[in-house]
Formats: structure tokens, C-alpha cells, sequence
């Protein structure tokens, strides 16, 4: 804002410059004072500087050229020297006269706004840059100090419509930072999770993502028992990072959901990565590993009995284990099949958690588009929705 304030006041100062006092509009005892006010400006002498405008002011039986002129030196005089106060009462003076149109009124408009600022006088700010905009201005430097005016005043509602249809216009990290901030100061949980999902999409960072995952699984009614393991998914596709007991529950988590396979590819992560295998829990993790593998392995030796057992069965609750299993292991097409024909056929015990199981396996198969087309689908208030969101923004980003 220092940058800014400084190019306006330039730019005042060099369009109220000497060409306006030619001798043949001006009078000696308007334009001499005023011509020694500008060097006295220019050589950052702005007391008196002022002092010689006001000598210009005093000449009796002034014309409204005249008039103007020293009204405009004293704007030129006060916004080089910071009297922003009697800057702008000079600057409306002059654009209330009607006799300062296009690009001088515009330059006017913006000091006006950027003093307002300075001033923290932040709703006359937004007013003055509103005006700057509906009359053709176009320095891109001004939507900054609208929308901090707007965001330092507390008008949300205001930050809110300057930054919507951000879906087709990418607003910046810092724009939606301040669209947080000031959902956040309303106490508006709504308004700043979609800001911070915005942040996830457009800048996923880790910061807002661990900030957006703790915000839905602190929503009332999140099944955090159920969902636990979808959450850890989600932190490890994101790439945040797991310590020892993340990756000893996550594989328990899906050791204990019938899907072997998963729980084996997490402990050889856990392994590859040094969390696990060492340390005073060394054989208990070893344990652990080992149970996973017999687990596994009896899942493989008895698949094809589970698998009819499954196709026979009246309801789709063991296609859709059987199917994922198949993913994880890497027979994705056959797996993802199976889990297909296990949603089509009902008497699920949780749907929704079904298709976002279904999403989840398309993604370990790499196919992210099918798997946003499912995860759209998923409904329920109990967090699964959330997490299908979630996995959607994951997906997007």
C-alpha cells in the first residue's frame, strides 16, 4: 500500500504540473504564488508551499479557471506532503466541480480511495473505489484495496460476492485467504470450510488441507469410528504425514474391515518409510506384519470359495469386499466388476459407504474421472458425503 499511495500522489502531482499557469489565463497574483508553490513542492517544501497556494486563494475577484487551478495545486501540494485529509477534500472539490473528467478524474477517485485506506477509514475507501471502477478504471492494484477495505470494514457479504464465481475466475491464494479470515471472524463454519476448500483446490498446501479434514471430522454426527479409515486415505494420498501408530491403526482399520490386501500395502509403506520396523515396537509391528500376511494369504487360498459365495448370496455386502481386495491387489478390472455388481444388487448395510468404497477402489485404479462421477453420488449427513467431497477436491487438485 506504501507502493501504491506513492504512485497516486506522483501521479497527481505531475498532472497538476506548470503547463496550466500560462500567463495568458492566469493572472500574476494567482499564478506567481502558485508557480513558486510547485518548486517549493518539488523540493519537498510543503508547508510552504501551502502557504504560497493560500497567498494564490487570496486574490480577490478570482475566475473559475483560477479557481480551479489552486484548488488543484493545494490537492497536489497536501497529497505530496501526507495531508491525505486535505488532499481529498481538494480532490472532491475538484470532481464535484464537473471540470475534471476522464483520466484526471480517475486519478483523483484512486487517491481519494488509497488516503481513505491509509486513514482506515475503510467504508469511504470502498465507496470512492467502487466509483473508480464504474467509471472506467482499470489498474488491477485498486481491487486490492477494495477488497482489503471490504475485509478490514468486517463486510464479508461484500468480500463474498467480489470473489464468487472464483469456479471461473481463479482468485488468488491471498484473496482466498481474506475470504476465510473473514468467514472465520463472523463465525461463519460454513462460509470458511468452502473458502478453505477453494484453498485446497486451487493451493493444496498440507496447512489447508489438515485444517480442512479437521473441520469435517469435528462436524456433529461424523461417524469418525466408521470413517476412520477413508480419512487416513485421504491424508495418504494427499502426502501428509503418517507417524508410527497412523500407519499401525490404518492397517489394523483395514485388517479389520476384510480387505487384507489393503492392510498389507500400508505396513510395506509403513516399513519402506522407517516408521515401522523399529524402535521398542519393532516386534510388535513384526507381529502385526505377520498377521496381515497369513490374513492375506488365507484370502487368496479361499477366494474363489468367497467369491460364488458371494455371487450366490441375495445381498451385495461380500461382492463388494471380494472386489476390493481384487483392486488392491491389482486385478483392478476384475475387482472393480465384482464391487459394480455388489451395489447393483442391494440390501447393502450402508449404501453410501458402498459407493465410497467404489470411488476410493477407481482411484486405486487410477480411473479419477469414473471416480468423481461415483463419489457425486454419495449422500448421508453421518460424514461420508464429506469425505466423497473431499476425495472430489483431492481429485481436482
Amino acid at each position: 500500500m506504501k507502493r501504491y499511495g506513492l504512485h497516486a500522489v506522483l501521479c497527481a502531482a505531475f498532472m497538476l504540473g506548470a503547463s496550466v499557469y500560462a500567463a495568458d489565463t492566469v493572472r500574476p497574483e494567482v499564478g506567481k504564488p502558485l508557480q513558486e508553490a510547485q518548486s517549493l513542492m518539488k523540493s519537498g517544501k510543503y508547508k510552504e508551499a501551502q502557504a504560497k497556494v493560500s497567498e494564490a486563494d487570496a486574490a480577490p475577484n478570482k475566475t473559475a479557471a483560477e479557481s480551479l487551478l489552486v484548488t488543484r495545486m493545494r490537492a497536489a501540494v497536501a497529497s505530496a506532503g501526507g495531508d491525505t485529509a486535505s488532499a481529498n477534500q481538494a480532490y472532491e472539490s475538484l470532481l464535484s466541480s464537473g471540470k475534471v473528467t476522464g483520466k484526471d478524474a480517475l486519478t483523483m477517485e484512486q487517491a481519494i480511495a488509497v488516503n481513505l485506506y491509509k486513514e482506515k477509514d475503510y467504508a469511504k475507501a470502498a465507496t470512492w473505489a467502487q466509483r473508480y471502477f464504474k467509471d472506467g478504471g482499470t489498474d488491477p492494484a485498486m481491487r486490492t484495496v477494495l477488497l482489503q477495505s471490504y475485509y478490514l470494514g468486517n463486510d464479508c457479504g461484500s468480500v463474498s460476492k467480489m470473489l464468487a464465481g472464483a469456479e471461473d475466475r481463479k482468485a488468488t491464494e491471498e484473496e482466498l485467504q481474506i475470504l476465510a479470515n473473514c468467514y472465520q471472524r463472523q463465525k461463519d463454519t460454513g462460509g470458511y470450510v468452502g473458502a478453505i476448500e477453494k484453498l485446497v483446490m486451487y493451493y493444496p498446501k498440507k496447512d489447508y488441507w489438515v485444517d480442512l479434514l479437521s473441520h469435517v471430522q469435528r462436524k456433529p454426527g461424523f461417524a469418525s469410528d466408521r470413517l476412520g479409515i477413508h480419512v487416513y486415505r485421504l491424508r495418504m494420498a494427499i502426502g501428509m504425514t503418517l507417524d508410527t501408530n497412523d500407519y499401525m491403526e490404518m492397517a489394523q482399520l483395514a485388517l479389520q474391515a476384510g480387505v487384507p490386501a489393503e492392510a498389507k500395502k500400508i505396513v510395506d509403506k509403513g516399513y519402506e518409510v522407517k516408521a515401522l520396523g523399529t524402535g521398542a515396537q519393532a516386534e510388535r509391528q513384526g507381529r502385526l506384519r505377520d498377521l496381515i500376511n497369513k490374513s492375506l494369504a488365507d484370502s487368496q487360498k479361499n477366494r474363489a470359495k468367497d467369491e460364488a459365495d458371494a455371487m450366490a448370496s441375495k445381498d451385495g455386502n461380500d461382492l463388494v469386499k471380494v472386489g476390493l481386495n481384487y483392486v488392491y491387489e491389482g486385478k483392478a478390472d476384475k475387482g472393480l466388476s465384482l464391487i459394480e455388481q455388489g451395489i447393483k444388487r442391494g440390501g447393502l448395510k450402508r449404501p453410501e459407504d458402498a459407493k465410497l468404497l467404489y470411488g476410493e477402489a477407481l482411484l486405486e485404479a487410477r480411473q479419477n474421472t469414473r471416480a468423481v462421477t461415483v463419489f457425486r453420488e454419495v449422500k448421508g449427513t453421518d460424514g461420508t458425503a464429506d469425505v466423497a467431497r473431499l476425495w472430489i477436491l483431492e481429485v481436482r487438485a
